[in-house]
């Protein structure tokens, strides 16, 4: 860039498509060296403690105000969500979005998400870009890297609770890093949404010998290798989807995307896995004990686990240490992991970077320009 001119790209939806934003196999790799780098410290995230998910704007119940917005549905709020990540992307970014369940009234995805990518050293811009298939996709990747260093090999049968975004995406990437599934399970509470679902299933994998709607949690769970949870989640507990140990086929994971539950002393016995440890510990901080249920992340409960002193913190397993092999990760065929998988605004930046790059060698998107030189300075 050559300053103090500033332009910069604008990619719509269209654009990030024809850019590769839906390659699941090149997200999966990009979102391991995201690993990498969050193991390594190369990265810093919002907040003091460098960690932080992001800064949200959440509206009042009620207000004199007569164009406040209220909370009076599921999901009302604003958030931005900045990061650096270093390693191969090395750039700064942040995502933005507007969330509102009533928005499928209107046709609408229920948040409308966008990324800015921003020079490192002199703050300008370089990429607005369409980001709902972005993050939909780095959702999905990085129960992917999971799968690859976790699900046994050879892994026949995978289930899906949630038959929406999250759940096509966590699929695509359990199929590019479980190349022997011939089977998907799927739990949805809609009929209409989990037809639609096994449709495009079958659609999408014409090799898969079955796709089958399991009418519980159990019958999801049982006989099943890899479980992703990628349902709607809330704030209580008591509404999440709830699996016995009893029903967990021995070696297998279960992928918590989103809300799911387990009794704390089963879920103490399992092997825990977290995609950024020190992600949750700052979620323990900003959310008073027990965080578990105001964030409905399983990863929340294994700190409230070891706040109670049920397991030690060294129980919980960074995923990067298993890449680097700083610690072990599969050691036999029966052990049963649960993997949680909270979610960064780093991972928007790095797969937006990948998407930017290639978008500049196609040729895509629409430059818009700032100034030739500015007005004050």
């Amino acid at each position: 860039m050559s300053y103090p001119a500033i332009d910069f790209l604008f990619l719509n939806e269209e654009d990030m498509i024809k850019a590769g934003v839906k390659d699941m196999p090149a997200c999966i790799e990009a979102m391991e060296e995201v690993i990498k780098c969050l193991n390594s410290g190369d990265y810093v995230m919002g907040g003091e403690n460098h960690n932080s998910h992001g800064s949200q704007v959440s509206f009042p119940k009620t207000s004199p105000f007569p164009h406040m917005p209220l909370d009076v549905g599921d999901d009302r709020r604003f958030m931005a969500m900045p990061a650096y990540i270093g390693g191969p992307f090395d750039l700064m970014g942040m995502k933005w979005y507007g969330s509102n369940m009533a928005n499928r009234e209107k046709g609408l995805p229920r948040s409308i998400l966008t990324v800015m990518l921003n020079d490192k050293d002199t703050g300008a811009p370089l990429a607005l870009m369409s980001a709902n298939l972005l993050s939909a996709y780095r959702t999905g990747a990085i129960p992917g890297v999971g799968a690859k260093y976790l699900v046994n090999k050879g892994a026949k049968v995978c289930g899906i609770c949630g038959p929406g975004v999250m759940g096509k995406t966590s699929l695509a990437a359990i199929m590019a890093a479980c190349p022997d599934i011939d089977t998907i399970k799927v739990k949805g509470r809609g009929k209409a949404s989990l037809e639609k679902f096994i449709a495009y299933v079958k659609d999408e994998y014409p090799m898969l010998k079955a796709v089958e709607a399991a009418d519980s949690i159990e019958e999801l769970v049982r006989d099943t290798d890899v479980i992703s949870f990628s349902n709607s989640g809330g704030t209580d507990p008591a509404f999440y989807p709830f699996v016995k140990k009893q029903w967990i086929k021995p070696g297998a994971v279960l992928i918590g995307v989103s809300a799911f539950d387990m009794d704390t002393e089963e879920l103490a016995s399992c092997s825990l896995v977290v995609d950024n440890i020190k992600l949750y510990q700052a979620w323990a901080e900003e959310f008073p004990y027990p965080s578990f249920g105001i964030n409905n992340i399983i990863g929340s409960k294994f700190t409230d686990m070891a706040h109670d002193g049920v397991i030690s913190m060294d129980e919980i397993t960074d995923l990067g240490d298993i890449i680097f092999c700083k610690k072990p990760g599969r050691v036999s065929e029966d052990q049963i992991f649960v993997y949680s998988v909270g979610g960064m605004p780093v991972e928007d930046v790095a797969w937006g970077k990948v998407c930017y790059e290639n978008a500049k060698k196609m040729g895509l998107g629409t430059k818009l320009h700032l100034w030739d030189s500015p007005d004050m300075c």
